[in-house]
């Protein structure tokens, strides 16, 4: 299960979907991977600073935990190798063209890009475009 090499198909097939609900990005400083576990982060990212959260904003605003802006996340559901070549580029390539930020996360099968909450239809749609 190597996933999809190719950029053609990757982009052919790389069917984006708006996943449900609204995500943001939080941090502490002293916390280690395990700390957090009772909000199920989307996903956690241990950096020198400390670890990055990436959980639904209901979560975070239950918790009280802090964050600077509020996302939604699309999801390529094409099965990417980690070895592939050129999708990253090209995902960000467009959305930068159109002034869309892009926060991008990639999981063993599937890359999910992060965009701004007012911008996620806009985005979906040039990535639809994309894929055409």
């Amino acid at each position: 299960m190597s996933g999809e090499t190719s950029l053609n198909r990757l982009l052919t097939n790389m069917s984006p979907t708006l996943r449900d609900g609204y995500y943001v990005f939080c941090t502490s400083k002293d916390a280690d991977y395990g700390d957090f576990t009772e909000t199920k982060p989307f996903a956690t990212i241990k950096e020198a600073e400390g670890l990055t959260l990436v959980l639904l904003k209901e979560v975070a605003d239950q918790t009280g935990l802090k964050y600077d802006s509020t996302l939604r996340c699309i999801t390529l559901n094409v099965h990417s190798s980690l070895e592939a070549v050129g999708l990253t580029a090209a995902v960000s390539t467009v959305l930068a063209e159109n002034q869309i930020s892009a926060n991008m996360i990639a999981g063993f099968f599937h890359d999910h890009i992060f965009v701004p909450s007012e911008s996620a239809n806009n985005a979906l749609g040039l990535l639809l475009k994309l894929s055409e």
